[in-house]
């Protein structure tokens, strides 16, 4: 039997006006209102930081989509945030990832990227997450292919997706059901 979601739903008629210009906010930059800022409305200025932030690297960042959906995927990952994982996975594999990608970051194993650009970006997230500076040779192919701005937005998104991975996680965030074909 499945948990009973902890996120704490407020009224739009209990709101205070501070949160209703969050979501207001919320839902002109990413156009609805997505689990996590259902927890951080709680504190409607974190939810209106966050949402800056997150409508940034979801939409304006130097990195591409697929990008940004392979950081979110190893983020995901290495919190266990099993509703991150499920929704972004599926728009990895929409964007034209193989499953076996997806299989390896699950097994511990670095997947067989192609692009360099992919390559770079998963071997950051990974000396990032683990402890000390990491390579000289994985930041310095980081830097001549991402350039200090993509590293500084892998470095956002990986925090950012934390936050989020956590969230849910710790609010018992169900995995969505495949919609049926």
């Amino acid at each position: 039997m499945a948990e009973s979601s902890r996120i704490k739903e407020i009224p739009e008629n209990e709101m205070t006006a501070e949160q209703r210009k969050a979501l207001a906010d919320l839902v002109a930059g990413r156009g609805k209102v997505l689990t996590p800022y259902k927890i951080w409305i709680h504190s409607p200025k974190l939810a209106a930081a966050m949402e800056t932030l997150g409508t940034f690297l979801n939409k304006a960042s130097s990195l591409s989509e697929r990008e940004v959906e392979l950081v979110i995927c190893i983020s995901a990952n290495h919190w266990k945030g099993e509703y991150v994982w499920a929704a972004h996975v599926k728009r990895c594999l929409e964007l034209g990832f193989g499953q076996s990608v997806f299989d390896a970051i699950r097994a511990g194993q670095a997947p067989n990227l192609d692009d360099e650009r992919e390559r770079a970006i998963y071997d950051l997230a990974k000396i990032s997450m683990e402890p000390g500076g990491g390579s000289d040779e994985v930041f310095s192919r980081s830097d001549k292919l991402l350039g200090r701005n993509g590293i500084a937005e892998v470095l956002a998104l990986l925090g950012y997706y934390s936050a989020v991975s956590m969230g849910v996680k710790l609010h018992r965030v169900a995995v969505r059901a495949p919609a049926p074909a």
